[in-house]
């Protein structure tokens, strides 16, 4: 029989996920279907126990729903647990796991397909929102020489900073540090703005990574002009995310290369 999955969120017309796990599907002959579902932005509950009781293996979730999909699931990853949202659940008899896999995704497209190493290095993380909060806990795991937060409202980058142990900076208190790895998670290219940054941001042999992904946004422009060596947007991070709940539905892993290939050309 054919198992079937999707994508829940509003809006989600825009989605590449079918188009990417078509690929996966494709690519290691699973017999499943994968679809966008639109929910109301009040009820996603009552669209994830539709789709369960029609018999869905299980679902992605994307904005503006995950934290909602962290409290309904029955049961969590130690990594969601960190994330406190949820963006891949997995559909059992009784039961519904929930998953994040943005932080995995994260570092294997720097790690892999950026072959750009973590270990050692100094990190500064862009944002204190639920994009950054996905991501914290696998970068940290890949063993940092430094990790450092900085948000407009110093007060929610400070509770991450006490949660996971790491620094809390404003944007100005960024003026004089320089780092290895910068990563912009905050939602700031959707309306083509540059976060508050300070120059000399950037270490010799940098990285400059926008989770935001489809065009050049104003911090990548800026990562250029400031002299950053690697710079990198979030579509590999989009379809390595995707590869890992992939493995959690299916229990095998496809090859993300000629995914990540076929979606630059498009």
């Amino acid at each position: 029989m054919t198992d079937h999955y999707a994508v829940i969120g509003n809006p989600v017309a825009h989605s590449k996920s079918p188009l990417i796990h078509a690929e996966f599907a494709r690519q290691t002959n699973q017999d499943m279907t994968y679809e966008t579902v639109l929910a109301p932005l009040d009820g996603f509950e009552e669209t994830v126990e539709r789709l369960r009781q029609e018999g869905y293996r299980g679902c992605n979730v994307t904005v503006p729903f995950k934290q909602e999909a962290w409290q309904l699931a029955s049961e969590l990853t130690p990594r969601a647990l960190d994330a406190e949202a949820v963006n891949t659940l997995k559909f059992g008899d009784s039961a519904t796991l929930g998953d994040n896999t943005d932080g995995a995704g994260l570092v294997a497209d720097i790690a892999k397909n950026l072959k750009f190493e973590i270990c050692g290095k100094r990190i500064l993380l862009v944002g204190a929102g639920g994009a950054a909060r996905g991501v914290i806990r696998p970068l940290l795991e890949a063993g940092p020489k430094e990790f450092v937060i900085a948000n407009r409202t110093v007060a929610r980058a400070q509770l991450l900073a006490e949660k996971f142990r790491i620094a809390a900076k404003s944007y100005s208190d960024l003026a004089g540090n320089q780092f290895d790895i910068v990563i912009n998670a905050t939602s700031s290219g959707l309306r083509d703005e540059l976060p508050p940054l300070p120059e000399n941001l950037f270490a010799r042999d940098s990285l400059a990574y926008d989770m935001m992904y489809g065009r050049i946004t104003p911090f990548m422009a800026f990562a250029e002009k400031e002299g950053a060596s690697k710079i990198s947007d979030g579509l590999g991070m989009l379809v390595e995310q995707a590869a890992e709940s992939f493995f959690l539905w299916r229990g095998i892993r496809p090859e993300t290369k000629p995914v990540i290939e076929k979606l630059r050309s498009c």
